[in-house]
């Protein structure tokens, strides 16, 4: 009789403990937007959790929803046009993201030397030698664009990492779960869907934004931007 109350007292102990470890084993269910600096939603950023890569993504709206572990410390956004951002969970279970920009750097200088010419990033010219990510500026005055016959060549076989497509410029092989992402196309500062019918001289110069140079125009700009200025402005 003994034994047979004995026993029941340790059934009743390991219910109790795997019910325990079960309720502090429960995942829990984190949500969020994702926004670039001026406020539009981001889709397709990548969810990671304590600095590792999920299959979780950001819809259309930029919004998010993934189950964790009690134990995860931190969750973060990755998008190609904007970097990681990271928060604490701290208990959390709505966590928004709002990515911003790099303070501008002013080109005081009244003598440019070489290195120094200045590259439009979106909000302001900062000296290439000083960029910490990639931009690239070709001078369409120079004469040795004089030869090319086409725009699409002068740009691809001057800048590394872009190619032509079907769909348009890709630069560094930009990607997401969809395929390959164009670079968006600026002309006198207007959006374009095509630049073909640009003769290379009456180019004045051409900027090949990636990365985090090309955060200030938001998610029109994940797969980068051209920024094109004609010698005859509109």
């Amino acid at each position: 009789m003994k034994a047979k109350t004995l026993f029941l007292i340790l059934v009743s102990v390991l219910c109790v403990s795997t019910g325990s470890a079960q309720k502090n084993n429960k995942k829990i269910i984190i949500t969020g937007t994702v926004q670039d600096a001026s406020g539009f939603p981001i889709g397709n950023a990548i969810v990671m959790i304590d600095g590792n890569n999920t299959s979780t993504v950001t819809d259309s709206k930029g919004a998010y929803t993934i189950k964790i572990k009690p134990t995860v410390q931190r969750i973060g956004i990755f998008t190609f046009a904007n970097g990681i951002k990271e928060e604490a969970i701290e208990g959390r279970t709505e966590i928004n993201f709002k990515f911003g920009t790099s303070a501008p750097v002013q080109q005081t200088d009244q003598e440019i030397k070489p290195g120094d010419e200045g590259v439009n990033t979106g909000y302001n010219y900062i000296k290439e030698k000083n960029l910490t990510n990639e931009a690239r500026k070709i001078d369409g005055t120079n004469k040795k664009y004089a030869s090319y016959t086409s725009i699409v060549d002068m740009i691809v076989r001057e800048v590394a990492g872009v190619k032509y497509t079907s769909s348009g410029f890709v630069i560094q092989n930009s990607k997401d779960f969809f395929g390959s992402v164009p670079a968006l196309l600026v002309v006198n500062g207007v959006p374009v869907n095509d630049i073909s019918g640009i003769s290379p001289s009456t180019v004045e110069s051409i900027e090949v934004l990636k990365g985090t140079s090309a955060a200030i125009y938001g998610t029109r700009a994940y797969g980068g931007v051209i920024l094109i200025k004609t010698k005859i402005s509109n």
